[in-house]
């Protein structure tokens, strides 16, 4: 379904002060987090940001957060800016979060730049990494096992990808598949040309002018899919529209949709209201008890 762009009607006031209101975000905790990846020397790192308390404990929904091909963390070492605003949104639907860093475990700090065949981290990695996330949180106390949630963006929108499809052969001791899946522009090539059953309902959300991880293999999976995904494509919108920094070109990364002329990457107020909007409704349906 592709988007037009224009007015999005009322904004979403619970959605932008869950973001900039409430600073729950801030309550994680430094956890150790094992991953079904038998090649890697050493657990993930990973920050617990549970929900506010209760009145009652229960258990509860909880989401694992797969980054990008950038890392986890800004510039100056915090937790990336996009991490932190989702952890909020979700602390508002009372869900906790596991953000997991695939990278620095493994002594790497980004994959943007490096070429392709030279990257020590790839998807088979990173879908051992979601699912040992995913066995974690659903041996917590205070995690609901049934309503565990997998979300990532580009690179780890394909880590989600590659979790959920039954066509690839899962490691020892997998995870039952989680309740749902989002994936935010992934790369979706491997998984076509493999071809994508879902194990679990998946949303796929796309920018129509992404010129870094193209929409149209994401669309044709979800066409072809033995079933469970829906894709969402926003007119206008380029890789990454759901950031609040505007679009820029980046030529130092590699691929691309046009070899050697850079990739845009920046957000769209547009698309980001409107795929959040997308996101907590999928979620909620899904997630409820």
């Amino acid at each position: 379904m592709t988007l037009r762009r224009g007015a999005i009607g009322t904004a979403l006031a619970g959605v932008l002060c869950a973001v900039s209101c409430n600073a729950s975000a801030d309550r994680w905790e430094r956890v150790t987090v094992p991953t079904l990846d038998e090649r890697a020397g050493a657990p993930l790192v990973g920050h617990w940001m549970p929900a506010p308390s209760a009145p009652v404990p229960s258990r509860r929904p909880a989401l694992v957060l797969m980054h990008g091909c950038g890392g986890l963390y800004d510039r100056r070492g915090g937790l990336a800016e996009r991490m932190r605003s989702y952890a909020e949104l979700f602390h508002g639907e009372g869900w906790h979060v596991l953000l997991l860093d695939s990278f620095s475990s493994r002594g790497v700090h980004e994959l943007c730049t490096q070429p392709r065949r030279t990257r020590s981290v790839d998807q088979s990695h990173r879908r051992d990494d979601a699912l040992g996330a995913m066995k974690w949180m659903a041996e917590r106390d205070d995690v609901d096992p049934q309503r565990v949630a997998l979300v990532g963006w580009s690179h780890g929108g394909s880590a989600v990808l590659a979790a959920t499809n039954r066509r690839r052969d899962l490691p020892a001791h997998a995870p039952r598949a989680p309740r749902v899946a989002v994936a935010f522009y992934p790369g979706c090539v491997a998984e076509l040309r493999l071809g994508h059953e879902s194990s679990a309902p998946l949303l796929v959300l796309l920018g129509a002018a992404d010129d870094w991880t193209a929409p149209q293999p994401c669309m044709a999976l979800a066409e072809r899919s033995a079933g469970g995904v829906r894709a969402v494509v926003y007119e206008g919108a380029f890789h990454g529209f759901d950031a609040v920094a505007p679009v820029r070109v980046r030529r130092d990364v590699h691929g691309g949709v046009h070899a050697g002329q850079g990739v845009h990457v920046g957000g769209d107020p547009v698309a980001r209201e409107a795929s959040q909007r997308e996101l907590l409704d999928f979620l909620r349906q899904h997630l409820a008890p």
